[in-house]
């Protein structure tokens, strides 16, 4: 079985953490906290357990849900389906 692969730029998302200010926050944090939950990645995304975190920016979140929508692996039985593989890749307030 294949992995949900979303085909977002990940400089947009990487561009949106570095203007939301709860992320800047989480992203110094980050490099003063080895042990938590957020890390900074060698390509400078900010993650959450492994998960790429998304801001809260509504175009962003909706680019990601519908291109999950249309992938291959999601074929549609049902929403709960499609926020497990999503969840694999992706975290934000309210995801589910």
């Amino acid at each position: 079985m294949g992995m949900l692969k979303i085909n977002s730029d990940l400089n947009s998302i990487k561009e949106a953490q570095k203007v939301d200010v709860k992320f800047v926050d989480l992203m110094a944090a980050s490099d003063q906290n080895a042990d938590g939950d957020f890390k900074v990645d060698d390509q400078c995304v900010l993650r959450f357990r492994g998960r790429i975190c998304i801001p809260n920016d509504e175009d962003l979140k909706k680019l990601i849900l519908e291109e999950s929508h249309k992938s291959s692996l999601s074929i549609h039985p049902g929403a709960t389906k499609m926020y497990h593989d999503l969840k694999k890749l992706f975290w934000w307030s309210g995801l589910k």
